[in-house]
């Protein structure tokens, strides 16, 4: 692909998802019931601390033990804690580990 051509943006979005799915099926094959855990652990610590930013809560979460092989793993976390619509995005932040880039989401229980 040359620098001109871009992927349209389901595809890009199916890629996305696909690459989620693969590090959730490897931390699980690691540490089987990591997402349920992580998610639990994620869901607790907002309800006891206030609306976060996910970077902040996945260490938090990797602190507490729930380490799983690849980081990017937390992505299908938060997405199950989303659409089950016991968390919520609250707002934005700066990243801490995108190089002080935007699109930080800050994350808030729902219940």
């Amino acid at each position: 692909m040359n620098p001109d051509q871009q992927l349209s943006l389901p595809f890009a979005q199916r890629l996305g998802e696909h690459a989620m799915q693969k590090t959730q099926m490897r931390a699980e094959n690691e540490a089987p019931g990591f997402t349920l855990r992580a998610g639990d652990f994620i869901l607790a610590y907002l309800k006891a601390q206030g609306p976060q930013a996910g970077e902040l809560l996945t260490d938090m979460a990797k602190a507490a033990g729930h380490v799983p092989p690849d980081d990017r793993a937390f992505g299908a976390v938060y997405q199950s804690l989303a659409r089950r619509k016991l968390i919520r995005q609250a707002g934005w932040c700066e990243r801490r580990k995108g190089h002080g880039t935007a699109g930080g989401r800050v994350w808030e229980a729902a219940t």
